[in-house]
This record gives structure tokens, C-alpha cells and sequence, in this order.
């Protein structure tokens, strides 16, 4: 891997510790709740039954007990409060982000697995959320799986292809930090250069702003309006707004402040869709306890590897023997060699 594939882990490790500190918020603020609040939380969380939607014989073995695998999911949906972005409602949603994270049997360190968004994969046989079954495809994107099939083909889609047993998964709506902005009374960000506001995007000169719940959506999902236009660009912006409410929320002393506490987690559970097993706070409070020795700073992060398609360019497949490799470590609780980490795709 060249320089320039360090900045891009550096930023796939970033996005996952803020979605774990993330959640860390919600477990502890529910943590002083009353039973009638609790069970107000509770039902904000949404959740889908894996073993239901993919089917129990149509799911990996389980090779190690005690080692846990969790499939973190960003969605770019653009539904609902997610419209005010584009000025309008849009149906459907891709995986932004999508990471594998392995933690072992010890629970003593962590290895996170990005799948490139627009990678070329085959999609396995799935139900969408109407229950109908789509057919099995070939060459389709995996960002692209999730529009068509929910969380719980991706999930089906990632087992297919690693062979590992999906213990969890966590969707994060970007669209839910609106309600935890409003909350805290907004978010302070610091440009070094101009947002332009193209393509109807949020304009603001280089320096400091204050932003509400309605720019701070406008901040994160701006992509034209600012540095390269990338959605490396994009994912950098998310990561600066997400980092600067959580420096709020510690700098408030929210979590001291009942009223405030429960307002920021009432936001926040919405934002959440789990497994059903993971769906309720206590579950959750559980596995962040289970969780507790692992360090997200010392997390090994990997880029699956991929090549460049042959037939178009602009477009990834997986490469192999490296993922098979990649794979085969991860599912049997072993560190991955070095040999497995290598991407074809360069530049």
C-alpha cells in the first residue's frame, strides 16, 4: 500500500471510534433514565431479525464461539428529514460506510475491515422489506445493495462473501445527529477555506460557525461545495462536525444534565437501527460492557483488497488470494498476514 492509502485508514479508524463513542453516549445517558423513559428509548431503536430475513440455513456457521463480528453500517438515505439536502424527498438509501469489525475471543484488540463502496460483487438471492425476493446478481455495487434489499441483505451479501458468522449489526442514520444539534444548541465548526455552496449546498466563509440541525445535515452531506469534491471529502467533513458534538456534548457536561441527557438520547436512539438482538438499551449496555477492553486507538484497520475491474475502471473488484486470505484469518480468530492486507489497486 502506497502514502497515499494512510490517510484514507486513518479516517475509516476515525468514523468507527466516533460511531463507538457514539453509542458509549446513548448506553450511558439511558444509564440514569427512569423505567418510563427507558421504555420510551427502547422503542426509538429500530431492528431487523437477521435469522428471519436471510433465513437460519442460509447463514455461515458460527467458527469460534466467544469471537464477535459486527457489521457497522453508515446509511446516506436521503428520505424524510434527510429531503432538506436536496430539497425534496428521495426514496431509498446506499451504505455510505460499511466496515467488518473482528473482535476476538480475548476481547483485547480489534481488527476493522472497510468494503470500498463502489467494489463489484455478487449479490445473494435477498428479500427487500416488502418481503418480495430478488433474484441473485452479478456485478452489481455494494454501496448499491442496501437501496435495493435493507440492511439485512447487506449483511447476507458480506457473510457470502467473507464465509463469517455476522454476530451484529449497527446502522447509523446520519440524518439523526439534526435532533442531537438542536439539542445541544447547536455545533461550533472551523473552516480553513470556503464552502461554496454547489449544487444547493450549504455557503460559509473560511473561519468559525455555529451551526443548528438543518445546516449541520447540509455540512455533512456536502461533497461539490468543498476541497476535491470527493466523497473522501465528504467523509472528512463528517468526521470534523461528528468530532465537534462530541467535544460539545463533554464541553456542555450534558451527561450531568438530566433534561439535556434525555434529549440528546432521545435524538440519538433514532438515529439507531440493530439487530434484534441489540435492540434494547440493556442489550446494548451489556455489550459495551463486554467490549470495555478493547481500545478503538490500537484498532488494526484494513481496506479489503481489491484490483482494478477490467472492464470499467472506475470500478473495483475483490482480489484474490489476498481476501480469501483476509477472510480465513478473521474466521478462525487469527492475526492477518501481511499478505492478506495488500490492495492490487493503487493510485
Amino acid at each position: 500500500m502506497t502514502d497515499k492509502h494512510a490517510r484514507p485508514r486513518r479516517r475509516r479508524r476515525r468514523i468507527l471510534r466516533i460511531t463507538l463513542l457514539l453509542v458509549a453516549v446513548l448506553v450511558l445517558g439511558a444509564a440514569g433514565a427512569g423505567w418510563w423513559t427507558y421504555s420510551h428509548l427502547n422503542g426509538n431503536i429500530g431492528s431487523v431479525d437477521l435469522d428471519q430475513a436471510i433465513g437460519v440455513d442460509n447463514r455461515p456457521p458460527k467458527v469460534v464461539a466467544n469471537a464477535q463480528n459486527v457489521l457497522v453500517l453508515g446509511s446516506d438515505s436521503r428520505a424524510g428529514a434527510n429531503g432538506d439536502l436536496d430539497h425534496g424527498d428521495v426514496s431509498g438509501a446506499r451504505s455510505d460506510t460499511a466496515m467488518l469489525v473482528h473482535i476476538p475471543e480475548g476481547r483485547a484488540r480489534a481488527t476493522a475491515v472497510s468494503i470500498p463502496r463502489d467494489t463489484l460483487i455478487t449479490r445473494p438471492e435477498c428479500k427487500d422489506g416488502n418481503g418480495k425476493t430478488l433474484p441473485s446478481a452479478k456485478r452489481v455495487m455494494f454501496n448499491s445493495v442496501y437501496s435495493l434489499a435493507g440492511p439485512a441483505c447487506v449483511v447476507n451479501t458480506v457473510e457470502q462473501m467473507s464465509g463469517i458468522r455476522v454476530d451484529h449489526f449497527v446502522e447509523v442514520d446520519f440524518a439523526g445527529f439534526k435532533g442531537l444539534v438542536d439539542a445541544l444548541g447547536g455545533v461550533t465548526v472551523t473552516l480553513d477555506k470556503p464552502m461554496t455552496g454547489a449544487k444547493g449546498g450549504l455557503k460559509l466563509d473560511a473561519g468559525t460557525h455555529r451551526l443548528n440541525g438543518t445546516d449541520s445535515l447540509k455540512f455533512v452531506r456536502t461533497r461539490y461545495g468543498y476541497g476535491d469534491g470527493s466523497d473522501l471529502g465528504r467523509i472528512g467533513l463528517q468526521q470534523q462536525f461528528m468530532v465537534a458534538m462530541l467535544s460539545e456534548i463533554k464541553k456542555q457536561d450534558a451527561l450531568g444534565n438530566p433534561a439535556r441527557l434525555y434529549k440528546l438520547a432521545d435524538a440519538g436512539t433514532k438515529s439507531l437501527t440493530t439487530d434484534s438482538d441489540l435492540s434494547s438499551l440493556t442489550a446494548l449496555s451489556d455489550f459495551a460492557r463486554s467490549m470495555k477492553g478493547v481500545d478503538p486507538e490500537t484498532m488494526e484497520t484494513i481496506m479489503l483488497p481489491v484490483a482494478y475491474d477490467k472492464v470499467d475502471r472506475n470500478r473495483v473488484v475483490v482480489a484474490e488470494p489476498q481476501a480469501a486470505g483476509l477472510w480465513e484469518a478473521l474466521r478462525n480468530d487469527r492475526k492477518v498476514p501481511a499478505s492478506a492486507k495488500d490492495s492490487p489497486a493503487k493510485g
